[in-house]
């Protein structure tokens, strides 16, 4: 069998969105494929996006655009502080204020859009990334060819919950330093990826350790979980939203129960619901060709 066809990738470009952030960005394959922007989830820099699956991605004919999200990686982190007692009242449901929302993370993903002159593209986002790419096609369906949503929900708090085991570790502190990262990084991923798709330890540790070498924030995080923790019910204005929609979602998510992608793919008209047995909280590399198939066939709907 030939090897597959090399594709473009370019190098970590910076792009300034408005309202003083800046993202780091990357593409891969021809610009003039059809544009894919992939946004990634709570505390995940882009590289959380594979590049195996991204230069697939770009051989089904889409100019891949993957970055990393305000607060983490490379792209601007702010310097607001919630405290601990405020992400707890936030679990428990009590309103609190919050350094920013969905609503800008989404005008963050458009605001790239502009600096790479792309009016539209289809959109595909991941967990907190699904949630940012529902908000998207809400406020702006112009801009949005088509929607994936991964391990995502709808922001409505009696579905796609988290396993009651995994709060400790969502709200606990860490200690500083990469060698921790990256023994606690393993031991969360341990709980939540696919049980069906097993990665070893040490696929688990590079990853880590990548992720700190470019650049992790806790407290980034702790203001992208409050965004999430505050994000309101999309379920009512989701039934607007007419573009083409694929919701994927595992069946041993631990993290984002399947009953937040079950109500999300309810609530968008005409949204096809594709559910994966062994599937955890991760993307695993046994099954790019089934992510890459379904993305492809949502955006020729379009």
């Amino acid at each position: 069998m030939p090897a597959p066809a090399a594709v473009p990738v370019s190098e970590e470009l910076f792009a300034p969105v408005g309202r003083g952030i800046e993202l780091c960005y990357q593409t891969f394959g021809d610009p003039d494929g059809d544009p894919l922007l992939l946004v990634m989830g709570l505390g995940g820099p882009m590289t959380w996006w594979d590049p195996e699956l991204c230069a697939a991605l770009a051989r089904a004919g889409f100019y891949v655009v993957r970055y990393d999200n305000r607060d983490v990686g490379r792209s601007t982190v702010l310097d607001a502080r919630v405290s601990r007692s405020t992400l707890v009242r936030a679990f428990a449901g009590a309103r609190v204020r919050t350094p920013y929302s969905m609503a800008d993370l989404a005008g963050d993903a458009f605001g790239l859009l502009d600096h790479l002159g792309l009016e539209s593209a289809h959109v595909v986002g991941v967990s907190m990334g699904g949630m940012i790419a529902q908000t998207m096609a809400i406020i702006r369906p112009d801009r949005v060819r088509s929607l994936t949503s991964i391990m995502s929900t709808t922001g409505k708090r009696t579905v796609g919950w988290q396993h009651p085991s995994l709060i400790p570790g969502l709200i606990g502190g860490r200690k500083p330093g990469r060698e921790a990262y990256v023994r606690a990084s393993a031991e969360f991923w341990k709980l939540i990826g696919s049980p069906g798709y097993p990665q070893t330890r040490a696929q688990v540790e590079k990853r880590a350790g990548d992720t700190f070498d470019r650049g992790v924030s806790a407290s980034g995080v702790t203001r992208q979980m409050l965004a999430v923790l505050t994000q309101p019910n999309r379920g009512e204005r989701l039934r607007s939203v007419r573009v083409p929609t694929l919701v994927v979602h595992g069946l041993a998510d631990r993290m984002v129960h399947v009953s937040g992608g079950r109500a999300t793919a309810a609530a968008v008209p005409g949204a096809e619901l594709l559910l994966i047995a062994g599937m955890g909280h991760d993307l695993p590399p046994a099954l790019f060709e089934t992510f890459v198939a379904a993305i492809r066939r949502t955006a020729d709907r379009s």
